[in-house]
């Protein structure tokens, strides 16, 4: 049976616990498709007052993580997951996709170190496999970084969904890479909005080709970037254009 192993190193472990033990990832946990262990890097600091960070060589603001705590967590780990690949989340990393969630879970044993402050000693970086990044902004620390990375690759994990087809069919998990389209439930009407008729239609060939349409307007409009290294085929051009009448 497929499963995802992960040891997340934090400062902050109790930011890590609540998320984990809901919804999607909580069932995950339990029917042992995911194995999370959160460990403290501070366990491995010295001193009465375990200090990780320390101020920074050639002066500047901010602190800086220390060599030694984040490195001795992350060969403890290492020990504990062997094979394990190694993720430091950090505002210079690759940023997170869906390939790369993919990749992740396929790879099945991860180590997550959540960065802090202005960033880690750079020695560090010789027990770091790879770097990861949400995007193009900066957080507090790199904790929510490493539950998205958790979420997003655990999802991957055969039977985690109980249904294949729900995570094949989110956005920018197809080879097109596009947005997911629409959805619409139950009350057929509310507020004077009704559910598009060709969704409660019955024909099944009309209905995809709707998704596929507004999954491409919804692609072309909201992300024109990932819209504009799309390979489209002309049925596709022709389509982004199409009325209802004509699906």
């Amino acid at each position: 049976m497929a499963k995802l192993e992960v040891e997340i190193l934090t400062l902050f472990p109790r930011m890590i616990a609540g998320y984990l033990e809901e919804s999607i990832l909580g069932k995950a946990r339990e029917s042992g498709l995911l194995e999370v262990r959160i460990s403290d890097i501070r366990d491995h600091a010295a001193g009465k007052h375990k200090v990780a960070d320390d101020a920074p060589y050639g002066g500047g603001a901010g602190m800086v993580m220390k060599p030694e705590p984040l490195t001795e967590a992350i060969e403890a780990a290492k020990a504990r997951l062997p094979g394990a690949l190694v993720v430091l989340t950090s505002p210079r990393g690759e940023r997170l996709t869906q390939p790369l969630a993919r990749r992740f879970a396929e790879h099945g044993r991860l180590i997550l170190a959540c960065g802090r402050y202005e960033g880690v000693d750079e020695r560090v970086m010789a027990a770091v496999d790879t770097e990861v990044s949400l995007g193009d902004f900066v957080l507090t620390g790199g904790e929510l970084a490493a539950l998205c990375v958790v979420d997003a690759s655990a999802r991957l994990v055969p039977g985690v969904l109980g249904n294949t087809a729900s995570a094949e069919a989110e956005s920018f998990a197809g080879e097109d890479g596009l947005l997911e389209h629409p959805h619409y439930t139950r009350p057929p009407e509310y507020r004077g909005m009704k559910v598009p008729e060709v969704l409660t239609s019955g024909d099944h060939r009309r209905i995809n080709r709707w998704r596929r349409r507004e999954a491409l307007r919804a692609t072309r409009d909201r992300r024109p970037d990932l819209f504009a290294s799309l390979a489209l085929s002309e049925s596709d051009l022709r389509l982004i254009d199409a009325g209802d009448d004509e699906l």
